[in-house]
């Protein structure tokens, strides 16, 4: 069993940031969606008021700056960021998250101070540098290296479909180890931009998510001390990537719940006003039928990421409850964004309606933070290798 984590913000106060996040969501972000999605960005006075509600370190440690919530507290908040365009959420999500919890968890008392409080203010915003063309979900064919050069590290390799990477500060970085006793790791590295050799390309377009900026990366013999190493130690790296994905499978869980709840709201509105031969869709059999599998959805989506997070909060689980929900949730919120389209008849194919962009964004959950079939693999052999440990 994992090491259990302590709760630092009590349920009352907990309560009330819920509130105010719920209500700024739906309130100043949800009328703003198709802005978001035209520009492409995310407006200036949107990142300003989530710096100050303290949305860039809600997860980060309070003694950083940070909120300190836990990832129960974690899983209800995004529930609400899952409500509106993912792209709002992904613009603080990583320094909360993937990149925020390698530094918070793993790095030593020096990076925690220099790195941790800017994130939290949201000066800072990280990236996490794991995917490569031939290294997404699984990173053992990771081609990017790390080579020790007696005073310092020389990293270079390339990088795809990085978070934020074009407005990144700081670019947490894996990478394959060569030049020391520990020859082949991965180690994660500690990589500001603007360091000489490292380059951004283009920004990506997507299929969604529009707002949501990813692009490659590039190292060109980046050189950097040897207090970027996470830890100071190259075993942490590897370690550290696993913890921090499956921590962030049990988020994009609830990230994609909330979708699916929203995609609901939006077919159950529709139905109850839009008008066929003078009655409401919504008073036909089969829409209700729609309706009734959506709101299945949402509610086991929901407990199911409650949960994983409960375990994932006292460490009795954290390898197959993160993956199960993930699996489950994210598939979910596929299937309840295709019925939205349906319940929508052709007003859900159109651009300026709610559901169409609902449909895209859904999609990617299913890819990152590990696809639905690494999921499905995570979960397999767990349950081999416990049934194996049972029997001996």
């Amino acid at each position: 069993m994992s090491t259990p984590v302590e709760e630092t913000v009590s349920a009352d106060d907990f309560a009330q940031i819920r509130a105010q996040v719920r209500e700024f969501i739906r309130e100043e972000v949800v009328p703003r969606e198709r802005e978001i999605a035209d520009s492409d960005a995310i407006p200036d006075d949107l990142r300003s008021k989530a710096a100050t509600m303290g949305l860039f370190g809600y997860a980060l440690p309070q003694e950083f700056g940070g909120l300190g919530l836990v990832i129960t507290q974690d899983v209800e908040l995004a529930f609400e960021f899952g409500y509106t365009a993912l792209a709002f959420r992904s613009l603080f999500g990583t320094n909360n998250g993937i990149a925020g919890q390698v530094i918070a968890g793993f790095g030593t008392a020096e990076q925690k101070k220099q790195w941790l409080e800017p994130m939290a203010e949201g000066a800072c915003l990280a990236s996490f540098a794991l995917t490569e063309p031939e290294a997404g979900s699984d990173p053992s064919g990771m081609r990017t290296t790390a080579t020790w050069t007696g005073e310092g590290w020389s990293i270079s390799g390339g990088k795809r479909f990085i978070t934020n990477a074009p407005l990144a500060d700081l670019f947490v970085t894996f990478a394959r180890v060569k030049g020391t006793e520990a020859e082949g790791k991965i180690a994660v590295f500690l990589v500001p931009a603007g360091t000489k050799g490292l380059t951004v390309g283009p920004k990506d377009r997507k299929m969604g998510q529009e707002g949501a900026t990813t692009a490659d990366v590039y190292f060109d013999d980046v050189q950097v001390g040897a207090d970027a190493l996470i830890s100071g130690e190259v075993e942490t790296g590897f370690r550290a990537a696993m913890t921090v994905l499956a921590r962030g499978r049990v988020h994009i869980s609830a990230l994609a719940t909330g979708l699916a709840e929203r995609a609901l709201d939006e077919s159950v509105r529709y139905s109850a006003q839009n008008l066929q031969g003078g009655v409401p869709t919504g008073d036909r059999q089969l829409v209700q039928a729609m309706l009734a599998e959506q709101q299945s959805l949402v509610m086991a989506s929901k407990a199911l990421a409650r949960d994983a997070a409960r375990h994932y909060l006292d460490g009795s689980d954290r390898r197959i409850a993160p993956s199960a929900a993930k699996l489950f949730c994210t598939e979910a919120a596929g299937r309840a964004a295709d019925l939205a389209v349906q319940v929508h008849g052709g007003s859900g194919y159109m651009r300026e309606v709610a559901v169409e962009r609902i449909y895209r964004d859904a999609r990617l959950l299913r890819l990152y933070e590990g696809t639905s079939e690494i999921q499905k693999l995570i979960i397999g052999r767990e349950l081999m290798r416990r049934e194996r440990a049972s029997g001996a």
